[in-house]
C-alpha cells in the first residue's frame, strides 16, 4: 500500500485539499495499478515559523514579489 506524504504550507480552502488529494490518488493508482483504496495520501501543514530555507526561517524571509 503506497503512502505519500505532502509538507507544506497551511491550505484553508478544504475543496482544494479534496481535488488535491483526489488528483494525487488516481496519479498514483494509475502509476502502481492499483486500487484508489490502496493510496494513501498524508498532508502535513507547516507553519512558515517551523521551516527553514537555507537556513533561515521562512517567517523571518523578505516577501517574494508576484509575477507580473
Amino acid at each position: 500500500m503506497p503512502i505519500i506524504r505532502v509538507d507544506g504550507p497551511k491550505v484553508t480552502d478544504l475543496n482544494k485539499k479534496r481535488e488535491f488529494v483526489e488528483t494525487v490518488t488516481d496519479a498514483a493508482a494509475s502509476l502502481y495499478a492499483l486500487p484508489k483504496q490502496a493510496i494513501v495520501v498524508l498532508l502535513q501543514e507547516n507553519s512558515p515559523d517551523n521551516v527553514g530555507v537555507g537556513g533561515q526561517l521562512i517567517i523571518d524571509r523578505p516577501p517574494e514579489k508576484e509575477a507580473e
